[in-house]
Formats: C-alpha cells, structure tokens, sequence
C-alpha cells in the first residue's frame, strides 16, 4: 500500500529528528573554578585566638549564656524574614513540581453540550420557506500527548527548575545565617551599652563624692572656687554621656524584639538586664577555606543560579530543533445523552505532531544570545561571591585579632590611670598636690574605664562578625 503524503512527510520528520538528537542540546555549566587561597589555611588563622577546627553551626552556644541561647532559638522560630524565605522555597519548589510533570503525559477531559438551529439555507432539500429543525449535541472526549525530548528540552526545564529550587534553599539558609548573627549581635549591644552605662555611673559617683568634697572645702575657707566648678563640670560631662548610652542599649532591645518576632513592646527581660557583653573562654573554630565554600550558603546560592542559567541557555538551543508531541483521543458525539454508549458514536484519533520554528531560527538564536550571556553574568557572580566570601573571612580574622591587642592595651592602661587617681588623691589628701591633679587623673581613668568598655563591645561584635562570615546557624530541617 502506498503511503499517504502526509504519513510519509511525518515519518521523513520524524527520522530526521532522530538523527539529530546526538546534536543536541546546548553547552554543560560553565566550571565555577575557585581561587587557590580557598583550599588553604586563612591568613589570619595564625592568631591565638582561633583554631583551624571545623566551625560550629551552634556557634552562640560556644558563650555559654542561657539568655543568647533562648534568644537565637527563638529568632529562627519567629523571624518574619525567615518566614518570607521559607514561603519562596515552597514557591520554588512547587515550581519544580510542575516542570516535573513535562515528563508525564498531559490529559484533557472534556464534556460539552449545545443545541441550536443552523440556516435555512445550509439544509439540503429543506422546503421553501420552512425552518431549520433545532438539534441538541452531546460530546464527551479524552485527549492524551506527550512530548518526546529528543533534544532535552523538557530535561534542561527540570534541571533549571531544581537548580532554582536549590538557590531558594540556599538563599533561606543565608537568612539563617543572618538572623542568628544580627540576633547575637543585639543581644550583644545591649548588653554592651549596659556596661558601659555601668562605667559611666560608677564613674558619676565617683565625681560626685569629688564635687562634694571640693564644695565643703569651699565652705570651710580653704577651698577654691574654681577646683568647685571644675568638679561639677566635669560631673555634669560624664552625665552627658549617659543619655546617649540608655537609647543604644533601648536601640538594641527593640531590634532584638524584631529580630525574634516581637514588638518593641515586648522587648527582653534578659538583655534588658545583662551586665556585660557575653565573653568566649576557647579560641574560635574556624577551618579552612575550602570548609568556609563549603558552608557558604551564599556561595552555593551562586552555584545554584549558575547551573540554572546554564540549564536555560540548553532549553533555549533545544528551540533550534523540532518538537515532537504523541498525541492520542478519544470521545463520542450523539444527539441524545443516550446514545454516547453507541458504538456508532465513538471516534478515535492517534498521531504525532511535529513544530518546528526553522523558519524563525533567528529568534531561536537570540534567545540562544541572552541566556549565555545570563549564563556568562552568574559565572561572574559567582566568581565574586566566592572573592567576597574570603575577603570577609580575613578582614574579620584581622579584626578581631586587632581589637584583642588593643582591648589588653587598653586594660594595661586602664590599671594604670586607676593607680595615678588613687596616688594623686592621696597626695592631695596630703597637701603635696592641687586638685587640678586629682580631676586630671580623674578624668583619665573615666575615659580609661570608658574606652575599655567600648573594647569589649568590640571584641564582641567582631567575634560575631567572624561567626557570621563563617556561616554558622544555618544548618537544620527546612
């Protein structure tokens, strides 16, 4: 039997087809090279106070503080972020989902019902003047296609979509991260600015029993005026300085109180009451920079978007070939509801249907065009997440390093300035002094006291800097 035109062009297609699927689809991910430092120990890693230890994702546990620990907990349970990135996961995800069923057949099920008049004049041997009879139609039907990827189209969307759903995974992580971190640091702060209130107070104190002192000198004819105002001047100063420190420390609880879910209302009982930053008593777990890539939720999230860009660039090179879709049918047509059972009524249909946009390869190839080009960008942003991940880790390994050297010169000199105040106190009380000499000294080991303070806040920060470049936090069920 001779084949009808038709079933010879499909065929013909069709086998063309099949020759050129070893041709398909479009390039593999670019490679994501890393630098040499990122398999090697940190620079700054040759501090005391750090070791090359894997880094720990419970790292707020490491200060041993209760408060923090209950803190940090909560925020990950209560964050609003972290819910928004939670909700655009399982978006991503059933995402994927749907690119999943490419793979399956698509089905259509159909029921329809109609009834109507046609013209007159479109009704063989109707009589002159007579009027179309109404009819009533009934149809039911089912249609099945599936497309066959020969050129891994359907399997480029699948790799995209779970390359997006990864990414989405990694960027909650990286609110993870965030959150942890920016909690600690809050909590942090707040303490801080306690502490500092504290050395402020003390010191106010201290200034207090010295203007009073000077004022009943004063008072007996032995004293000076000028000593009287140079005490309360430099009392009132040190007031001065505590507005400021209770709307840090007020700052602090209520970014805390957002962090963990809360209004400022409700800020922390704990943090509102804590007396100093909390401290580490071991050096901090840091590893290595082939274990920071690793953990880097950022860097992975750049990994992701990558594979998903080149995944496109594939979808996009499998529009330069044909689509083929299998398609198949099935229903029945009858002008009673009854007579959809007759076998006179049932209709069938089965074939392949092959597009294809040669024609139009143009447009193919400038859509080809823009997804490597996309492609190319999440090469370079991956490459600069990857720059920026080190960069980050060293500056806080130097940081923190820094500001530990600085903290025990301040500390030294902090011990010294309360010396010089104690001995010029007691050569004054011994008339060998003025009193100059005693608010001088006093006044330095006020600024002592505070710039020690502020040391420690900073040391603080810093640890949680580090922790927070080190990506700790992150891991858990999602």
């Amino acid at each position: 039997m001779t084949q009808r035109p038709s079933l010879r062009f499909l065929t013909a297609t069709a086998g063309a087809s099949l020759l050129l699927a070893s041709c398909a689809v479009g390039p593999k991910a670019p490679d994501a090279a890393l630098p040499p430092q990122a398999s090697g120990a940190f620079i700054g890693a040759a501090s005391p106070s750090v070791s090359a230890e894997a880094a720990r994702d419970d790292w707020w546990r490491l200060y041993q503080d209760p408060a923090l620990d209950a803190l940090v907990t909560e925020a990950l349970a209560g964050n609003n972020e972290l819910e928004a990135a939670a909700a655009n996961l399982r978006r991503v995800r059933a995402a994927l989902g749907e690119a999943r069923t490419g793979r399956l057949p698509g089905t259509t099920t159909t029921a329809a019902f109609s009834t109507g008049r046609p013209s007159a004049a479109t009704v063989p041997g109707l009589p002159a003047g007579a009027e179309a009879p109404e009819t009533d139609t009934y149809d039911v039907g089912l249609d099945v296609s599936y497309e066959v990827d020969l050129f891994g189209r359907v399997g480029s969307v699948i790799r995209a979509a779970r390359a997006d759903a990864d990414a989405a995974a990694a960027a909650l992580d990286v609110v993870r991260v965030s959150v942890a971190a920016e909690t600690a640091r809050a909590y942090a702060d707040a303490c801080s600015a306690n502490a500092r209130i504290d050395v402020a107070q003390r010191t106010v104190e201290l200034q207090t029993r010295t203007m009073e002192l000077t004022q009943r000198l004063l008072d007996a004819g032995s004293g000076d005026g000028l000593d009287v105002a140079r005490a309360r001047s430099a009392l009132e100063t040190t007031r001065a300085s505590l507005p400021p420190l209770r709307a840090a420390r007020d700052g602090a609880l209520f970014r805390l109180a957002t962090l963990t879910g809360r209004t400022p209302a409700e800020t922390s009982a704990a943090a509102r009451s804590c007396a100093r930053p909390p401290q580490l008593s071991r050096p901090i777990p840091v590893g290595d920079g082939a274990q920071l890539l690793a953990r880097r939720p950022d860097v992975r999230r750049a990994e992701r978007d990558l594979a998903a860009a080149a995944a496109r660039v594939n979808v996009a090179t499998a529009d330069l070939f044909p689509r083929i879709t299998l398609g198949a049918g099935l229903g029945a047509t009858a002008l009673e509801a009854d007579g959809l059972g007759d076998s006179e009524n049932f209709r069938f249909s089965v074939g392949p249907l092959i597009s294809w946009s040669f024609p139009n390869v143009l447009a193919a190839r400038a859509r080809i065009e823009q997804a490597g080009a996309a492609s190319d960008a999440a090469l370079a942003r991956f490459d600069q997440t990857v720059l920026v991940a080190l960069q980050e880790t060293e500056t806080a390994l130097a940081e923190y390093a820094n500001e530990l050297d600085r903290r025990s010169a301040l500390q030294a000199a902090r011990n010294q300035a309360a010396e010089a105040a104690r001995l010029s106190r007691l050569r004054f009380d011994a008339g060998a002094d003025s009193f100059l000499s005693v608010l001088d000294a006093e006044r330095t080991l006020a600024a002592a006291d505070a710039q020690l303070a502020g040391s420690e806040a900073l040391v603080t920060t810093y640890q949680i800097s580090l922790f927070k470049v080190l990506a700790g936090g992150w891991a858990g069920e999602i």
